[in-house]
């Protein structure tokens, strides 16, 4: 694209209310953000931050932070979904469909159920051993609403990139708070339960029957077959411009909303205070970035605390939150140690256990 092509588009996007810095609604839509770590075995649920997977058939997959890249598009990483058990006969409910959700406040400009809704570009690079028909489906869960778009690979093993136009849903509002409610989702796989119906390729009221191409690939056909996804780009507008890079930072603090991970390095310090009591403690963590909710936790590995600084280490057991004393910001809990402790603790950190995980969630899907 010519720079006075990629100008028009660009200016063509302002009038319709977008374009500009923070263009891009989703986040880590260059997939170099992946806290919980690059590879993710038999994945059915969160994978690289922001990206979640349903994944419903007798076969697995794994999900990796990828080098292969679009030549000359600046990107770095991409999304790999490796098909490792086969499921060449899909039943009726099963599926498999990458997607994103996006937290409804920050749509609101969309002005969805007005007579002003805006237009939606997305753009992406996919490729794929297995050419052919694919669907991607917008879905807004306040409204019930949703709508689906096609695409297709055409050249085996080769990068392509997509754009896709729809229009605003004049219908169907979006509420604004922190919830999940409106989803794009890349559909791999789907069993008829999804592509029994006419497909909705204009906003409805949703339907399960309408929401897949009847002609959709099954990506889990074969153990050979790999889907790779990058430069994921959905803007106001009729017109997709260039992706939207910005520093690494900035998109970590975007993903960290949702996500925040401790540990990954032997002796990994916790950063808490707290105190004893007998064979127990209770902490406090003041969070580094304000979090979506209240955040539930996540703890594995071998995490143990110290009895005063300088003192013994005991291994910490039942470690919970305290649901009713935690915020978004401040994060209160307590846990159980393998022997008395005192009243004055000292650090919490992962005993020479580089695999422990401390991880508060905040996720959307």
């Amino acid at each position: 694209m010519s720079k006075a092509a990629e100008l028009a588009n660009l200016i063509g996007n302002i009038n319709a209310g977008g374009g500009g810095v923070g263009r891009n609604l989703f986040d880590n839509g260059s997939m170099i953000i992946a806290q919980r770590g690059t590879s993710i075995t038999n994945a059915t649920a969160t994978t690289l931050d922001r990206w979640n997977i349903s994944q419903t058939t007798d076969g697995q997959v794994t999900i990796t932070q990828d080098s292969s890249v679009p030549s000359g598009s600046g990107l770095a990483n991409s999304y790999k979904l490796d098909v490792t058990t086969a499921d060449t006969s899909l039943s009726s409910a099963q599926r498999v469909f990458p997607h994103q959700i996006i937290e409804a406040q920050n749509l609101q400009h969309l002005q969805y159920g007005t007579s002003n809704a805006k237009p939606l570009t997305l753009s992406f690079y996919v490729k794929s051993n297995v050419t052919g028909t694919y669907t991607v489906l917008f879905s807004n869960f306040d409204a019930n609403r949703h709508r689906a778009s096609t695409y297709t690979i055409d050249s085996a093993n080769t990068w392509e990139q997509k754009k896709i136009t729809i229009s605003g849903d004049t219908a169907g509002a979006i509420n604004d708070d922190i919830d999940g409610n409106f989803e794009i989702a890349w559909w791999l796989a789907a069993g008829t339960a999804y592509t029994s119906g006419t497909l909705g390729t204009d906003w409805q009221a949703s339907d399960a029957t309408d929401k897949v191409s009847s002609s959709n690939v099954n990506i889990m056909s074969s153990t050979d077959n790999e889907w790779f996804l990058t430069g994921c780009q959905l803007e106001i507008g009729q017109n997709a411009t260039t992706f939207e890079f910005e520093p690494f930072e900035r998109t970590l603090l975007k993903c960290k909303r949702y996500l925040q991970v401790y540990g990954g390095s032997s002796y990994a310090h916790f950063p808490s205070l707290g105190q004893g009591n007998s064979s127990s403690i209770n902490w406090n963590h003041e969070l580094p970035i304000e979090m979506r909710d209240t955040p539930t936790l996540e703890t594995s590995g071998d995490w143990r605390v110290q009895d005063t600084y300088g003192g013994s280490y005991y291994t910490l057991s039942s470690i919970a939150i305290s649901s009713g004393d935690s915020t978004t910001k401040l994060v209160r809990g307590s846990a159980t140690t393998s022997s008395a402790i005192g009243t004055d603790i000292g650090r919490i950190l992962s005993y020479g256990d580089s695999s422990a995980r401390w991880i508060y969630k905040s996720e959307l899907g």
